[in-house]
């Protein structure tokens, strides 16, 4: 029993990313989808976020082709699911990353950059939506300020795969080369 403790002890950063890894993965298919599709068209982007960025047209486009239920929608979407689903994936990028460096906590600061990143994006979109709902216009400063946060969240979470491939990497190859017990 005491031996149990201790192997579930050792390896719960393991089963913390496992089963963050497992409600990310529930709260795509189980909320985050739900909730868009109330937004979702046939064609066409069904999320500003979801391009590397974005310009003035894109943004008219993406607004101008939905009605004005599916805007609110929209705008309800970015200020609560989108927020939890940062909130959700930073904290399975962030275990994955403890798991694979436990002595370098630094690596950390890269998915919570952002998940800030997509907060500040959401909220800079929920301007525009507002704006555009306000007066028929949009900023083009708002939108080149989203865009460029919008840049940034994704060099971001590039990095954070990055780091997380180095790390099953490292980890594989400890684990090929390590000697074998007879």
């Amino acid at each position: 029993m005491i031996r149990t403790i201790k192997y579930f002890k050792n390896h719960r950063t393991l089963y913390f990313a496992i089963g963050s890894t497992l409600a990310m993965f529930l709260y795509v298919k189980f909320i985050l989808v739900p909730f868009s599709r109330c937004f979702t068209l046939d064609v066409g982007s069904n999320s500003l976020g979801l391009s590397f960025y974005y310009t003035i047209d894109m943004v008219q486009n993406f607004f101008e082709s939905r009605t004005l239920g599916q805007l609110l929608c929209y705008s309800q979407f970015l200020q609560i699911w989108d927020t939890i689903f940062a909130f959700v994936y930073t904290l399975m990028y962030a275990s994955w990353i403890m798991y694979f460096f436990k002595n370098n906590r630094l690596f950390l600061i890269i998915p919570i950059l952002a998940m800030i990143a997509d907060w500040a994006e959401n909220y800079v979109e929920s301007l525009m939506l507002e704006t555009y709902l306000n007066s028929s216009s949009i900023s083009e400063t708002l939108v080149s300020l989203g865009s460029g946060i919008n840049s940034f969240k994704w060099s971001l979470s590039i990095l954070t795969y990055l780091i997380i491939i180095v790390g099953i990497m490292s980890t594989l190859k400890i684990l090929l080369t390590k000697p074998k017990l007879h």
